[in-house]
């Protein structure tokens, strides 16, 4: 901007003030000299002019500035609105209720709080994984489905979106030696139509414990952590009970139930009858594992567990559709205060 189109710009502002009132008059002050207005974002712009015509065009700018003001003053549209001046200041302020915490920010902190009690302490890794992390190094076979584009989002060959937080446990076991005893929570990404229990983002926590054969990790051990979590999370009364399932990356491996919390085993809607709630998955670390990432599996011993956030949270706060955990809706969230 060159000093005649200031000297334009200046013209038209205080001709505009000259005739406006009330709200047109609030709106030019914004215009003008706001904070995000068109004087200050001159003024911001002065280092793009030429060094020997700066000194001259930021004099001519804060003129502009002060004309303005002055003009606006005058007509009674200074830096504070008439309203704003008028108002009586011994009335109470408006209460604004205080935010919530989110359901999913309420079941990762509270996963965390139990399992460090049980000795166990929160990794994290990045969400931008390599195959060898979160496929080959977890045992799955090279022409798993779960690789095809379809269910997985890939940028490149040997780059995608975490598809669980497992390879968070195999960084993990890459970088330390036994024992280990960690919880992994954070986002995934799967190709998944979005519907009322499915999300192509969601949210995991996966437990990883391996210790030597001096301190032998059992399918005990396992089963009484679980048991101890459901009931810190779900509540007294809540049992586990383990099925026989399959996972590339445990073996044997189980998938666990939890009672149902609502009609305590009897049977209701929440369990659909069968008194029973499918939670996580889990087993015993497969050797396989342990010689991807250099650990002898003679000497070492482990198991691994994990489960869906949004899972746990759908049947702790009885919210039938995944959907509304995303959606932003106050109404939703303050249900939950």
């Amino acid at each position: 901007m060159t000093l005649s189109e200031l000297e334009i710009g200046k013209a038209k502002s205080l001709e505009e003030i000259a005739v406006a009132e009330g709200a047109t008059l609030e709106a030019l002050r914004v215009k003008y000299v706001g904070r995000n207005g068109l004087i200050p974002a001159i003024i911001k712009g002065m280092k793009d002019v030429p060094k020997d015509e700066r000194p001259a065009f930021g004099k001519a700018v804060q003129a502009w500035k002060a004309e303005v003001e002055a003009a606006l003053e005058a007509r009674g549209g200074g830096s504070q609105p008439e309203a704003q001046v008028d108002a009586d200041l011994t009335l109470p302020s408006n209460w604004r209720k205080l935010g919530v915490e989110h359901p999913l920010s309420r079941v990762i902190k509270e996963s965390a709080q139990i399992f460090s009690r049980l000795g166990f302490t929160v990794a994290d890794g990045p969400e931008l994984e390599n195959k060898f992390n979160n496929f080959t190094a977890l045992n799955t076979p090279p022409h798993h489905p779960s690789m095809d584009r379809s269910d997985t989002f890939w940028f490149g060959e040997d780059c995608l979106l975490r598809t669980q937080t497992s390879p968070v446990q195999i960084r993990t076991m890459m970088a330390n030696k036994p024992p280990i005893r960690v919880i992994c929570p954070g986002r995934t990404y799967r190709r998944d139509t979005t519907d009322a229990t499915h999300s192509a983002n969601f949210h995991q926590i996966e437990g990883l414990y391996v210790d030597t054969k001096e301190k032998p990790v059992s399918l005990a051990d396992l089963k009484s952590i679980l048991a101890y979590f459901a009931k810190e999370m779900m509540g007294d009364g809540v049992t586990v009970r383990f099925r026989p399932h399959f996972f590339p990356f445990t073996e044997p491996s189980v998938e666990v139930d939890f009672s149902c919390h609502v009609c305590k085993g009897k049977g209701c809607n929440v369990c659909k009858q069968s008194g029973w709630i499918e939670v996580a998955g889990a087993g015993m670390v497969d050797p396989r594992v342990f010689k991807f990432v250099d650990y002898n599996p003679e000497e070492v011993y482990g198991y691994a567990f994990g489960f869906g956030v949004e899972r746990i949270a759908m049947i702790k706060y009885g919210i039938p559709d995944i959907r509304w955990l995303y959606e932003n809706d106050l109404r939703f969230l303050n249900q939950l205060g």
